[in-house]
């Protein structure tokens, strides 16, 4: 066999549709609210707690809002799209299952790969923006942490580990190495507690507005200290590439796909209900935080908290920090699932060593790479600032998405009557919507991004043409 035909080798649709049946490693415990649950869990946490604001502060003002709804049509997009290849190729592995029917080995090795790493990392954001959060409810309550584990270093003077965000997320490892059900009855209860804390911002939110805090919408452009342009509708478009991994997360929940009680009836519904749900937040709550307090203020740690705390209502204060540190678990819940079952499914197609693709025999979960995920999330949330991760996490996903995206398009092309339980309308236009806008996107990132992913990518070619290739269950037949 020729190179280029092992690059391009791949599974059929009715080939992994086949195989759905005959596979047991996972149990089927997941019904659709479950499944939405995860999705919104994975939605909603760290953009509304966090990054709102802050990129409200640093670059885009109270159109913030506009922000959310740029990344917003190319997520919009792309779930369609995922919709359509949940309910046709419900496995667990999500976009890098997808290409690996539709464009071949490499490039489904190189999804697979980059999204391990995204996820990973959007982990690791997500517990820094949790630790926040906690130490705001700790010193509420008169208990503050010793200066060295207050954070990472650069994020304070004698800070030297963030010990709170290193423990929440070993703590989530071991949540998802028991039973999946225990863990998704765990996950539906936080986000129900995140939801009613969104609701009560912006329930109370709304009384407390101050139109003139919304003037300037668009603040007029400037050149800040880091040398950068800041602000105007460059700022706007900065800050939708910075929040655009804030509103993704539904990608989570197909990787759950072999977990599912009924997958190509419920994936579909989930991935568009969870996005739907979690957008309309989104946006309420930009336009509530920036219409209470004036969007220089809010580039701390727990902005809404503070926000809401500069107003006199401490009460409100307290509940959204205590929500969020609840709220924001279902976030570290999802991605860390995610991750942990695309490391499964790479392993199980010999692209990895198979050691990695056994279930624990009691609990049926992928504990050996959910173990290595947690302490690896664990390093890098206790060392680094949640500013430096958080510009890591949106090239792998963007990726994806285009790819995704593309896929759908050539597989109308090349299967047009394969029986789809969801189609995604308007094909070709929204997969050329979503690929346009994560393009655009992708242009948006920082260079020091780009690096880190094209250094990400070499180890996994290395990776791939010195074990994968070689190893592969399509290789060996």
């Amino acid at each position: 066999m020729s190179l280029i035909a092992q690059l391009m080798r791949h599974k059929s649709v009715e080939q992994l549709q086949s195989e759905l049946g005959r596979r047991g490693e996972f149990r089927r415990v997941l019904g659709l609210w479950q499944l939405t649950a995860i999705g919104i869990g994975g939605i909603i946490g760290v953009g509304v707690f966090v990054l709102a604001g802050q990129q409200a502060a640093v670059n885009a003002g109270p159109a913030v809002a506009l922000a959310f709804v740029i990344a917003g049509i190319a997520s919009a997009a792309a779930a369609l799209c995922y919709a359509e290849f949940a309910g046709l190729i419900p496995v667990t592995g999500s976009a890098y299952t997808y290409s690996y029917a539709t464009l071949g080995e490499l490039v489904a090795w190189l999804i697979g790969w980059d999204l391990l790493l995204e996820y990973a990392l959007i982990v690791a954001v997500v517990a820094i923006g949790w630790s926040g959060y906690v130490q705001s409810a700790l010193a509420a309550a008169g208990i503050v942490l010793p200066v060295w584990a207050q954070g990472a270093m650069g994020t304070g003077e004698g800070r030297v580990f963030n010990v709170i965000a290193a423990l929440v997320t070993l703590g989530i490892a071991a949540l998802l190495i028991f039973r999946t059900e225990w863990g998704a009855r765990f996950n539906t209860l936080v986000v129900a507690i995140k939801v009613a804390a969104v609701v009560l911002v912006i329930g109370i939110g709304v009384f407390y507005i101050d139109p003139a805090n919304w003037h300037p919408f668009i603040p007029e452009p400037a050149i800040g200290a880091d040398g950068v342009a800041h602000f105007g509708f460059q700022g706007v478009v900065t800050a939708a590439a910075v929040v655009f991994f804030a509103v993704f997360g539904y990608d989570t929940l197909t990787t759950a796909a072999e977990e599912s009680k009924n997958p190509q009836r419920d994936l579909p519904r989930a991935v568009l209900l969870s996005l739907g749900i979690s957008m309309a937040m989104y946006l309420a709550v930009s336009m509530v935080l920036t219409g209470i307090a004036h969007y220089s203020t809010l580039n701390t740690d727990a902005p809404v908290a503070d926000a809401f705390k500069n107003l006199g209502l401490h009460w409100v204060a307290v509940t959204i920090s205590v929500s969020a540190v609840f709220g924001l678990i279902s976030v570290l819940f999802a991605f860390m699932l995610g991750a942990a079952r695309i490391w499964f499914a790479l392993s199980r197609d010999g692209l990895l060593p198979n050691w990695f693709a056994k279930v624990h025999p009691a609990y049926g979960t992928p504990h050996r790479p959910t173990i290595v995920l947690g302490v690896f999330t664990a390093l890098v949330a206790g060392f680094f600032p949640l500013g430096e991760v958080a510009k890591l996490v949106n090239i792998g996903v963007l990726s994806a998405f285009i790819v995704i995206c593309a896929s759908v398009i050539l597989l109308r092309v090349r299967k047009p009557d394969l029986p789809r339980a969801f189609r995604t309308p308007w094909v070709p236009l929204i997969p050329l919507v979503g690929i346009g806008f994560s393009i655009w996107l992708l242009s948006e990132l920082a260079a020091v991004t780009w690096l880190v992913f094209l250094v990400w990518v070499s180890l996994g070619l290395l990776i791939y043409f010195g074990y994968g290739i070689r190893h592969s269950k399509l290789a060996q037949g």
